[in-house]
């Protein structure tokens, strides 16, 4: 993949490379002192040493000689490297042989019980995320918030994409950065041990040549999972607001997740995101359901 060096390790060993890079000495409670470092993070002895584990076996997993460990070796690792808890199952996942790097890459279909929530959803932002965050569904509202994805085709219709590289999009998040390192966070947790596959390498692959920053994070195998949090947005059309956000998974689809964006009620937020609302019915920007049928007469 384009977007990582030396991808013939292996996913494993390029996790724990790029992971141990940004340990600091001083964060491992090394001494300080002794000869020069001439590598940013831990040395692999040092790693082995804060794992209890031999020099030997973590450089045959670092380079990829060796592709999964036990769990209590991977716990042990992770305690070394300062994992927290979404990087440590990420950890565990790469490291899992009965995940497999050729998993069948079939095309994800929204049920229509999914469809009618977001359907459901009054004014407030809702979409549906698909492996890799392609967006397979989506509200009126989400629209008006990441552009007419009615009008995108299905490979330009992914967050990761939409979020890097479209301008216009890029200027509505006020805290863009934040939300742009959780997109590659969401990404990098979510193709887990898939690297192989054309769709992921191809998108991977554009956005690194694109963007530098996205290059750079995906080097850094960041990973997350947080299901909640909190974005500013400074949309032309209303101003500035906030929303809180959920992530909710999809019991019948584990590749597939629901994103629900709400504000307080009573708030001057809510206020802007009704104003929204309206704006994207005045502009007929159309659900994911108004697109699949005849085009919304209002």
């Amino acid at each position: 993949m384009r977007g990582d060096q030396h991808g013939d390790r292996g996913p494993l060993a390029e996790f724990l490379n790029a992971r141990r890079a940004l340990v600091s000495i001083r964060d491992a409670g090394i001494p300080l002192g002794g000869p020069s470092r001439r590598v940013p993070g831990l040395r692999r002895e040092e790693v082995a040493q804060l794992a209890g584990i031999s020099v030997d076996y973590y450089t045959r997993l670092e380079q990829g000689r060796l592709r999964t460990a036990s769990r209590t070796v991977l716990n042990s690792i992770g305690t070394a490297l300062g994992l927290d808890a979404d990087q440590r199952l990420h950890l565990f996942k790469l490291a899992d042989p009965e995940l497999g790097l050729a998993v069948a890459e079939d095309e994800q279909r929204v049920s229509v019980g999914v469809e009618r929530l977001l359907a459901n959803v009054v004014g407030m932002p809702a979409l549906v995320f698909g492996r890799y965050l392609d967006i397979l569904a989506w509200n009126r509202s989400a629209a008006a918030l990441l552009g007419d994805l009615a009008a995108m085709s299905a490979r330009q219709r992914n967050y990761v994409r939409i979020v890097f590289l479209n301008p216009a999009i890029r200027s509505v998040f006020v805290d863009w950065r934040e939300r742009a390192r959780e997109a590659v966070s969401f990404l990098r947790m979510n193709s887990g041990a898939r690297s192989e596959q054309a769709r992921l390498q191809e998108l991977v692959g554009e956005l690194s040549v694109r963007d530098e920053d996205f290059r750079r994070w995906w080097n850094q195998h960041l990973v997350s999972l947080r299901p909640f949090g909190a974005t500013r947005f400074d949309h032309p059309a209303v101003g500035e607001f906030s929303l809180d956000w959920e992530v909710l998974a999809v019991v019948e689809d584990d590749e597939q997740f629901i994103g629900l964006l709400s504000s307080d009620p009573e708030s001057p937020d809510h206020d802007a995101v009704m104003r929204l609302a309206d704006w994207a019915k005045e502009r007929g920007l159309r659900s994911s359901a108004q697109a699949a049928g005849p085009a919304d007469p209002a």
